[in-house]
This record gives C-alpha cells, sequence and structure tokens, in this order.
C-alpha cells in the first residue's frame, strides 16, 4: 500500500524509475501469460537444481569421508582451504575461457558455490559427535560402516542441512549473476535486457522472482529438516 501510494502521488518523481506496485503485478502478468517469464525461469531453475544438487552430494561425500579420516582430512584440508576462500564467481573468467558461452558454465558456478559450505558443514557435524556415542557402537561390536551410517551421520544431520539451507538461497543470488555477465537466458539475463531497455517494471518483477526463489528454497529444506530429524533433535 506505501508502494502504491508513494508512486501515486509521484512522492519518487518519475512513474519510469518508480512503478507502482499495481504496475509491477501487471507486467508480472504479462510477462508470465506471453512466456517469456517462464521460459527465463524454468533455465535459472533448471541450472540451480542440477548445479546445486551436484555440489551439494559432493560436498557432503567428499566432507564425510574427510570428517571419518583423518588422514584424508590432514591430506585435503590445506588444498580446500586455498580454494574456499576464492568467491564462486571469482571462477567465472577462467570458466569462460575453458567452456566458452555454454550451459555448463552457470551450473559449474552453481557446483562451486555450493560444493564448499556444504563440505566444511559435513565435517564440522562429523567431528562434532560424541564421541562416547561412538566408542558405545564399537563396544556393542558395530563395524565402521555401520557406525558411520546409524550413528554418526544422523547426529551429523543438523549441521549437514545448515549448509544446504544457507547455500539453497546464495545459488540463486550466484546463478542471476552469472547469467547478468555471460549467459544469454534465464532471469539474470532477463533484466540485463530489460535494464538496457529502462523496464524497471521487469527489473523489478524478476527481483521479485528471485527473492521468492531463494526464500521457497530455504523454507524447504527447513520443512526437511524438522521432518527428519525434529523428534530427536
Amino acid at each position: 500500500m506505501l508502494w502504491e501510494i508513494i508512486a501515486r502521488l509521484d512522492l519518487i518523481p518519475g512513474e519510469l524509475f518508480f512503478p507502482p506496485f499495481s504496475a509491477i503485478i501487471k507486467e508480472f502478468y504479462y510477462l508470465t501469460v506471453s512466456g517469456v517469464l517462464v521460459e527465463n525461469f524454468v533455465s535459472s531453475l533448471i541450472r540451480v537444481l542440477i548445479g546445486f544438487s551436484a555440489g551439494s552430494i559432493a560436498g557432503i561425500i567428499v566432507g564425510t569421508v574427510m570428517g571419518w579420516k583423518d588422514v584424508i582430512d590432514r591430506a585435503l584440508n590445506p588444498i580446500i582451504s586455498l580454494l574456499y576462500p576464492i568467491p564462486a564467481l571469482g571462477w567465472l573468467p577462467l570458466l569462460m575461457l575453458w567452456y566458452g558461452i555454454s550451459e555448463m558454465l552457470p551450473i559449474i558456478i552453481v557446483f562451486i558455490c555450493s560444493f564448499f559450505p556444504v563440505l566444511y558443514n559435513t565435517i564440522t557435524g562429523i567431528k562434532n559427535v560424541d564421541r562416547d556415542y561412538i566408542r558405545a557402537a564399537r563396544t556393542l561390536g558395530a563395524s565402521e560402516i555401520m557406525i558411520l551410517t546409524t550413528v554418526v551421520m544422523p547426529l551429523a544431520l543438523p549441521n549437514i542441512f545448515t549448509g544446504l539451507r544457507l547455500e539453497a538461497g546464495m545459488a540463486w543470488r550466484v546463478i542471476i549473476a552469472a547469467e547478468m555477465v555471460a549467459i544469454p537466458t534465464g532471469i539474470g539475463a532477463l533484466m540485463v535486457k530489460a535494464e538496457s531497455l529502462i523496464r524497471i517494471d521487469i527489473i523489478i518483477v524478476c527481483l521479485i522472482v528471485l527473492s521468492l526463489m531463494c526464500f521457497s528454497f530455504e523454507k524447504f529444506f527447513t520443512y526437511l529438516e524438522m521432518k527428519i530429524t525434529g523428534q530427536w533433535r
């Protein structure tokens, strides 16, 4: 209501640069009906799902191995510590030279964005498991694989879900930035085209979609975490 009133009363000069909320909803409808928004949204969604899923799975697997085996942790930790501080978008120029402007480019960027935080949260979750539980299971005759799968991993799940929840939103932020710089399709590319045409309404529609997707992904993992760990966490 405030947005609509401010725009209608022209408190911020120029409707072109600050369109009313009703104009945004109208443009949202037009973009959806015409298929422009749906087509670009689906492109971004597929990239996020593939990159995020691959990065998260790889992060959990490598993090589990590093958290469980100190020898592997000591071997890989220096390399990962050097690579982790590099922002995901910092790899963009190099990846553009390696892969060119292709579908692999944004997927790899999302993969990198998702891999390291999930990896570190998995390692932290496994290393923070109370060793008394492990000793008790070992005393009762459980094998190493059984201890890992039935004792350690369930107790590490809250930490793992924290990494997944945080990176679910970050994956969307990264994909939008990658599309704005290097990819001709997707929500980010649509924003760049709208900027060149001075279409503030389309830019705001894209930002609303981005906000909703970040919120939805984070809430999905919050729900999934409570569903799996809520009774015993």
